[in-house]
């Protein structure tokens, strides 16, 4: 669905994005990461045809976003972080304005709206002025908009922005069903969105591409042993000190927490640890109250990769 080669943008003598490619399949949900200042809005506004390259292609459903970019943007559905909507509108004029403006017919773009409203749970609220509404029914309004004209590609710019917990379950599970019928492209700086949403995930930093993967596979491949947290009761220097000698163990860090201690224990390898922890805690009559070991996440990879150049891969 997209292909993207040797893309290059500069501004001003500054390579926002250096020599990158990538592709996204049909049907894929992908999550597109970065830092700030990393290109990622330079490369969504080039994707959806916005912004020119200075070098390089970008296709999008085989077609030029340049040479084709009529045809490239009726393919594509953007939703951009700061969604622009018409503040003096009603939520049915503005919808039935921008499926207008998106070459639907009377007949489908009646049964379009309709069916956005509903999945949005906009059918309250379709005689309301957009600028009486809350911010969540303002992002609800720019999703229908994104999803009217039923395009292959969605290209999603933190989409739950100013959403309750409730709603942003609610869009992460919609994200997921639409992949069943979409391309979907989501940028986003939550990470645990990433994690239940994407197969895959591009990391961008610097201009460049330096992680792609299924999310899963990226924590495993970044994995520097397993972390096990501790909470207990117990003399903090016997606790570090101890606990600090047992083979595989790299690092001790210990926090108080009222009369408790939270001990994060760092080890050299993914060997379960655990079992000789406990027997440990025992020995040493240590009052234990929790034993745990901490899954590597999403976040852990990101920041590895973007805070250290040796990472990149």
């Amino acid at each position: 669905m997209i292909e993207v080669e040797n893309l290059v943008k500069n501004f001003a003598g500054v390579k926002a994005v250096k020599n990158m490619n990538f592709s996204v399949k049909p049907g894929e949900v992908v999550g597109f990461l970065g830092p700030n200042g990393a290109g990622k809005t330079t490369m969504m506004r080039i994707l959806s045809g916005y912004m020119p390259a200075t070098s390089g292609s970008v296709r999008v459903g085989g077609l030029d976003v340049m040479d084709h970019s009529k045809e490239v943007r009726g393919m594509i559905g953007y939703l951009p972080e700061s969604c622009p909507l018409y503040l003096d509108m009603r939520v049915n004029e503005y919808l039935n304005y921008r499926a207008r403006l998106k070459g639907l017919n009377r007949r489908v773009r009646k049964r379009r709206v309709r069916e956005v409203k509903e999945q949005f749970g906009l059918s309250d609220v379709g005689r309301r002025v957009i600028g009486q509404l809350s911010k969540g029914f303002r992002q609800r309004v720019g999703f229908a908009d994104t999803l009217v004209h039923e395009p292959p590609l969605l290209i999603l710019d933190e989409p739950t922005v100013g959403l309750d917990p409730n709603q942003i379950r609610e869009v992460r599970r919609l994200i997921k069903d639409l992949g069943k019928k979409h391309t979907v492209l989501l940028s986003t700086h939550i990470l645990s969105e990433v994690d239940v949403t994407c197969e895959r995930v591009l990391i961008m930093n610097e201009g460049e591409i330096i992680a792609s993967d299924a999310p899963w596979n990226l924590r495993n491949l970044l994995s520097q042993g397993a972390r096990i947290t501790i909470e207990l009761c117990g003399d903090v220097t016997a606790i570090t000190g101890t606990l600090s000698t047992l083979t595989g163990v790299t690092e001790v860090e210990v926090e108080p927490i009222g009369d408790w201690l939270r001990v994060v224990v760092q080890c050299a390898t993914d060997v379960d640890l655990r079992t000789k922890i406990y027997q440990t805690c025992h020995e040493n009559n240590w009052v234990l109250r929790e034993l745990r070991e901490e899954p590597q996440t999403l976040e852990d990879v990101f920041v590895k990769l973007t805070n250290a150049k040796e990472g990149r891969f």
